[in-house]
């Protein structure tokens, strides 16, 4: 009988030249694909020295463009400028310059919206800013008087290079050592408490901006390099107390008068309650906010009779008959105007704050008519 497997020894044969043809086959698809490599990190190297080359281009030419930028024009003597573009507006309760905090986080109750451009500023470049308790805001004096010098040649301008201080009673100093509006530069530096974030809007608390200021840039306020333990002041910065005034008072149905006039303003106030709006005017005067020549004009004392201070829980129930039926006549009436409010107030030359009347005004211009209000923030303040 004939055995089977016979044939078995030419198996091998069969298995070795199936390997051989298989390693040929996948030999050569191995050089395709390595050729195929080679190639495609010859184009990213073409590519990435292409990139760099771009990019060292773009270098040289905004050097180039930056150093145009910084040459004096000859002809007409223009100074340097630079591409500076508001990002943001201030919505604020000081309606004027006057009575406007000559610093920050003097008045906590001093609130205002930060309303950011959106082409500008997205929503998502604030994500992460309600992390922080306060931030640093870079401003322009919008509403200085003399902004007009500064189109002017140096020599013609005629900007002042001491400025009065408020501290020192007419006083001056360097324009640089005080921080003053009026500035070759006119740009403001200012701290402020971030109550909220939301949108593109920011709620602020203890400012010192009037409404309408234009905003140029924002950043976090950081403790442990912004605050300076060792720093040092002069002597005239220390006294605090100097601005500070002895009382605030209210006349008889301040309360009431200021309850009837919140209807006009409550739909754009960031207030929440006429008892609310009444906190802040007494935080706001409870500093000297007149000029220096107004300090310095001669002064009656305030009736003495039926005089209680005002805490904050005051609903009106002061014992001051107002002014025009007691008053000396011959007292000056100062105007301070918040949010649309006029708010007509005395003081004496013992530094006693008598706040006589309040009425609305609607001839102060808004910066923006569609203002953020205290509703819109309700939910965030709890």
């Amino acid at each position: 009988m004939g055995d089977s497997t016979a044939t078995s020894p030419w198996l091998p044969t069969t298995f070795i030249v199936a390997a051989i043809t298989a390693y040929f086959i996948l030999g050569k698809k191995w050089r395709a694909i390595e050729s195929k490599v080679r190639d495609l990190e010859t184009s990213l190297k073409s590519s990435l020295d292409k990139c760099a080359a771009e990019r060292q281009g773009r270098i040289r030419a905004q050097q180039e463009l930056r150093k145009a930028l910084l040459q004096p024009n000859t002809d007409n003597l223009e100074p340097t400028s630079y591409p500076m573009i508001p990002i943001g507006t201030v919505q604020s309760c000081f309606s004027t310059r006057n009575g406007t905090p000559r610093q920050p986080l003097l008045v906590p109750l001093a609130r205002a919206c930060l309303m950011f451009d959106p082409t500008r500023v997205p929503p998502a470049s604030l994500e992460g800013l309600e992390e922080y308790s306060h931030i640093w805001i870079i401003y322009v004096f919008h509403l200085n008087t003399d902004l007009d010098k500064l189109w002017l040649e140096p020599s013609r301008s005629k900007i002042k290079a001491k400025v009065r201080v408020p501290r020192l009673k007419g006083g001056k100093k360097g324009v640089y050592a005080t921080r003053t509006p009026h500035r070759p530069s006119p740009i403001g530096l200012t701290v402020a408490k971030i109550e909220a974030v939301q949108g593109h809007m920011i709620l602020l608390s203890g400012v010192d901006l009037v409404d309408g200021t234009p905003v140029l840039d924002v950043k976090p306020y950081l403790p442990y390099c912004d605050s300076i333990q060792e720093s040092m002041v002069p002597e005239w910065v220390k006294e605090d107390s100097l601005l500070a005034v002895a009382s605030v008072i209210f006349s008889d149905g301040f309360h009431s008068l200021l309850a009837y006039c919140w209807d006009s303003v409550e739909r754009t106030s960031l207030y929440s309650s006429p008892s609310e709006m009444k906190k802040l005017i007494e935080q706001v005067l409870s500093w000297d906010i007149r000029s220096s020549s107004q300090r310095h004009r001669p002064h009656k004392s305030l009736p003495t009779a039926n005089i209680s201070s005002c805490g904050e829980d005051c609903e009106g129930e002061e014992s001051f008959n107002p002014v025009s039926e007691k008053c000396d006549p011959t007292l000056i009436v100062y105007h301070l105007i918040l949010e649309d409010l006029d708010i007509s107030y005395m003081i004496d030359y013992n530094g006693n704050v008598l706040v006589d009347s309040v009425a609305p005004v609607s001839r102060v211009p808004k910066s923006n008519q569609n203002r953020s209000n205290y509703t819109a923030w309700k939910h965030k303040l709890g």
